[in-house]
């Protein structure tokens, strides 16, 4: 048996083919793409349109003034940190079981302050929060 050397030459693969379809992947991720940054957000805070409910005895309210000072049932805090916060609140609730939290914040409040009356609220075990408003178009009293 004689066996033949092949006569064939290096195998060659053709690369248009593929070159080809990774540049139409590249187009079309780049056309795709989005290149907006937004450097700020757009809100529109909501306005209160409902009409006012009389303030039940059984609510526990909250004061905080511009400042961040904090009053509960209008006795003014002297520290308000969490622990002291929780411990008006529990007071405040006299027993009820959850009383709504009716807190009345300035405009020009701290964040910080509500979020800090919201969390003593979590830790008293009252749930029921609601923010006071006024109406578009009223003025101050």
């Amino acid at each position: 048996m004689k066996f033949r050397a092949s006569s064939r030459g290096s195998p060659e693969v053709n690369l248009t083919a593929l070159i080809d379809v990774v540049f139409l992947l590249l187009i079309f991720f780049m056309v795709s793409t989005t290149f907006e940054w937004r450097t700020e957000l757009g809100i529109e805070l909501p306005e209160a349109s409902a009409r006012e409910s009389a303030r039940d005895d059984a609510d526990v309210e909250v004061v905080i003034d511009a400042a961040g000072g904090i009053e509960v049932e209008g006795r003014r805090l002297g520290d308000p940190t969490t622990q002291s916060l929780r411990q008006a609140l529990t007071r405040a609730a006299r027993g009820l079981d959850s009383p709504p939290v009716v807190i009345s914040a300035d405009a020009r409040t701290p964040h910080q302050s509500v979020v800090t009356v919201m969390d003593a609220a979590r830790t008293a075990g009252l749930y029921r929060l609601t923010f006071a408003a006024r109406r578009s178009g009223e003025s101050d009293r």
